[in-house]
């Protein structure tokens, strides 16, 4: 048997717990559009702001819908038939409804799975129905590489 002449050995203290929720790495300064608003100013903001698209919100800040560059390509689609595109239209004519949210609260590895399995390239995080922000794929690869392996 071997004795150990080292002493009463410190407990070595744990490494700090770092953030691992979507609410601690999403976008909160977000470019938004509401239901009533007209296509023409949407297609300008876009291009304006070099964005895809953006959460459709409405007067108490609930998501009802997402639009998109290619909501905006169908219509220019749609007007070749009739030899010139009809963006005169409201957002709420032409937004996806039923989008897929996620909560401040999920971890960034479930968002990671999620991102994987429903092939979105970004998704609006929804706290009791209102809109808190957004947290995309390049976030997401921010996080875990600021992140030390130490805590995984």
């Amino acid at each position: 048997m071997v004795k150990s002449y080292r002493g009463v050995q410190q407990a070595k203290p744990l490494p700090k717990t770092q953030k691992v929720s979507v609410a601690d790495y999403m976008s909160t300064k977000l470019i938004t559009f509401r239901p009533d608003q007209h296509m023409d100013e949407v297609i300008e903001t876009l291009l304006k702001n070099k964005i895809s698209g953006g959460p459709v919100v409405n007067e108490h800040g609930e998501l009802v819908g997402i639009i998109s560059e290619g909501d905006c390509m169908k219509e220019v689609v749609r007007g070749k038939y009739n030899n010139m595109p009809n963006l005169s239209g409201k957002v709420a004519e032409h937004m996806t409804t039923g989008v897929i949210s996620i909560t401040p609260e999920t971890n960034i590895f479930d968002a990671a799975k999620m991102f994987l399995d429903k092939r979105i390239r970004r998704f609006p995080v929804v706290n009791m129905g209102k809109l808190m922000g957004q947290i995309s794929q390049k976030d997401i690869m921010r996080a875990v590489h600021s992140m030390q392996s130490t805590t995984w």
